[in-house]
């Protein structure tokens, strides 16, 4: 259990860090000074192999042997595939493949 005063500079600490990771960029990279074009390649590149690695570990342990085959997560990353194909909102792809996920592993 922590006393009152070690919860407090343990809150301090976490958001003392949490400003820090923040305002960092801001400092670095200004907006009257154009990045270095590594940080801009990194910024282009690394959103979507995330989006990968996510995909990866969400399917890692979907058997394609034992039922249901993995056709409640295909159809629903084809869910996620269309509405945001056909909406482009993020959240909407999201909300709505979860739905869709959570509806068929509980009816099927």
């Amino acid at each position: 259990m922590l006393t009152a005063t070690q919860a407090i500079i343990m809150i301090l600490a976490v958001a003392f860090g949490t400003m820090i990771t923040r305002f960092t960029p801001f400092l670095l990279f200004p907006e009257t000074k154009e990045p270095p074009k590594m940080i801009t390649y990194l910024g282009n590149v690394l959103p979507p192999a995330m989006m990968g690695l996510l995909v990866m570990y969400c399917l890692k342990n979907v058997s394609i042997i034992e039922t249901p085959h993995g056709v409640p997560d295909l159809i629903a990353i084809a869910g996620i595939t269309i509405l945001h194909k056909w909406k482009s909102n993020v959240l909407l792809s999201i909300g709505g493949g979860t739905i869709i996920y959570m509806l068929l592993i509980h009816l099927c």
